[in-house]
């Protein structure tokens, strides 16, 4: 790994990774990554969301995109595109010691995350510290200009009740001011770069999106505060094309993972993602695991003394 682009990537507080699914598609969430001593990236995902895992033993090609500086403290810092393969073991790890280097840096970034400092939480909060560990071994790094804020662009009014993923995702994009897109290069590996799109019929007009081959793609809407909170993301999948006004994206579906909930809505989706961890156990064979709670309480402690009084 480049001297260069080390000090830049341990400040970004998230990335993108995009993992190629069953159909081709390349698709990316937010998240959080730890740049290792052999350049590796580590990355971690709960049992209540294993597509990424699932799509990266199928199809190991991978990208992972620093784009985002929200809570970094760097000024208009440059852009890092890893492309790369990951492995991802069909292990759930459930100890800190495998990812404590990764999990120690969620609890400093993300003070929300101390789920296992509540007993009341964690018989709800199981599945999150039921981890599967992908690991990222870049191919090629490159760097590119901080993503400059554009003008907003106007939004066409859509059918109010019109739930296709075009008119979805054009009622949310006020909140955002640019967006990922995933696809190929023309090597054929798995890219993303920062892009502003511009709705028009039934699609989105994209920024710089000439650089990517024709053929399925995505767009991923996410932001953040600068403690990972108020956490907000959806993304559309889609097809990608040239066009007289520039690349298009015409979308096929929508998926939206995070917005603002109240009380019913988080209780309903954290239901959800203990549905989702005991299919991914049970389609295995598998008990539920405890979770070594008392461990990860040392570890916090180890990695945060308290300050001695003095005498």
């Amino acid at each position: 790994m480049q001297t260069n682009v080390i000090p830049l990537i341990d400040a970004y507080r998230t990335c993108e990774l995009l993992t190629v699914g069953r159909d081709g598609t390349p698709i990316a969430w937010p998240t959080v990554s730890v740049r290792r001593p052999d350049g590796t990236i580590l990355i971690s995902t709960s049992i209540g969301f294993p597509q990424k895992a699932i799509n990266v033993r199928r199809d190991p090609r991978v990208a992972v995109l620093f784009s985002d500086p929200t809570g970094s403290r760097l000024t208009a810092p440059d852009q890092v595109l890893v492309q790369g393969r990951a492995t991802c073991p069909d292990e759930i790890v459930t100890d800190p010691g495998p990812w404590a280097d990764l999990w120690l840096r969620v609890r400093e970034r993300q003070p929300s995350s101390g789920y296992h400092r509540i007993p009341g939480m964690r018989g709800l909060m199981d599945w999150y510290y039921m981890r599967l560990l992908i690991t990222v071994t870049p191919e090629r790094i490159t760097t590119s200009p901080a993503w400059r804020p554009q003008p907003p662009v106007s939004l066409p009014a859509v059918p109010a009740g019109d739930t296709g993923p075009f008119s979805k995702a054009v009622r949310r994009l006020a909140d955002f001011p640019s967006a990922v897109l995933c696809g190929y290069d023309e090597s054929g590996a798995p890219t993303m770069r920062r892009t502003r799109t511009k709705p028009v019929t039934d699609g989105f007009v994209l920024d710089g999106g000439d650089a990517l081959k024709p053929g399925r793609a995505s767009l991923l809407w996410h932001r953040h505060d600068e403690n990972l909170a108020d956490l907000r993301a959806f993304v559309v999948t889609g097809d990608l094309t040239r066009a007289t006004d520039g690349c298009r994206l015409t979308p096929t579906h929508y998926v939206s993972t995070a917005d603002r909930m109240g009380p019913l809505a988080m209780a309903r989706m954290i239901s959800g993602l203990r549905r989702s961890a005991a299919r991914y156990l049970n389609r295995r064979g598998l008990s539920r695991p405890s979770i070594p709670w008392r461990d990860y309480a040392a570890l916090e402690r180890r990695s945060h003394p308290t300050p001695s009084r003095p005498a």
